[in-house]
């Protein structure tokens, strides 16, 4: 039986790897309060656009989702970083696939925090 090595893998930086991992652990912590708060505690488990705009109105949601996107965009794109490495591309490649995924996620989490900040904006018009 082979045994799986655990550490980063080769050509994978360890900061990168100890990222992934502590990123995955906050991503389950804040999607737990995110349901709980969007599924659970909502009547009927659905929350309206009105109670969402509220809801944004309180200062630490905001920071809370905003967060929640970082982790969950930049883990993914790590993981995926760490797929790629698996199919051993040259390191002239692995430079290029580095600058897209660093461009797709500023583009994605810049994307998600612009409409955060539109949400937290119409809040503050009520």
């Amino acid at each position: 039986m082979l045994e799986t090595p655990i550490g980063p893998k080769p050509r994978e930086n360890v900061w990168l790897w100890l990222y992934k991992i502590v990123t995955g652990g906050l991503i389950i912590i804040l999607l737990g309060v995110h349901l709980i708060v969007n599924h659970l505690v909502a009547p009927e488990g659905l929350l309206t656009y009105a109670d969402v705009v509220r809801y944004y109105t309180v200062p630490i949601v905001p920071v809370m989702e905003v967060a929640f996107l970082i982790f969950v965009v930049s883990h993914a794109l790590v993981g995926l970083r760490s797929i790629i490495l698996d199919l051993n591309p040259p390191d002239r490649i692995l430079r290029v696939i580095d600058v897209v995924l660093i461009a797709a996620g500023t583009v994605c989490t810049g994307y998600g925090a612009w409409l955060i900040w539109i949400i937290v904006q119409r809040g503050r018009a009520l």
